[in-house]
């Protein structure tokens, strides 16, 4: 068989969690960065990345929705410095809205 990262994609069940929930505290720390995140984090009862433990505080994470991402429409939910960005993507949306 071939593996594109064998190491991954033959972890263990307890290593494969850990690694999951590193790589989500790492997804949440970026989001922390972006006012919309801190507040809809906020609303829910997450001041921090911390606040998110395992499986149910993954569950209680919200969506972000298509709604959401025209709100922020162009560059409201960068959660790094725009001189820092290479590329973005867009689409004009079967609205006519655009959408990052």
């Amino acid at each position: 068989m071939n593996y594109w990262n064998k190491e991954i994609e033959t972890i263990g069940r307890d290593r494969l969690e850990a690694f999951q929930a590193e790589r989500l505290q790492e997804t949440l720390a970026a989001a922390f960065k972006t006012e919309f995140y801190r507040k809809r984090f906020a609303s829910i009862g997450i001041g921090s990345p911390s606040d998110v433990k395992g499986l149910e505080g993954f569950r209680k994470l919200p969506f972000t929705s298509k709604d959401d991402l025209r709100v922020g429409y162009p560059y409201g939910l960068l959660a790094e410095p725009l001189e820092n960005v290479v590329r973005l993507h867009a689409s004009s949306g079967t609205t006519g809205t655009p959408t990052v």
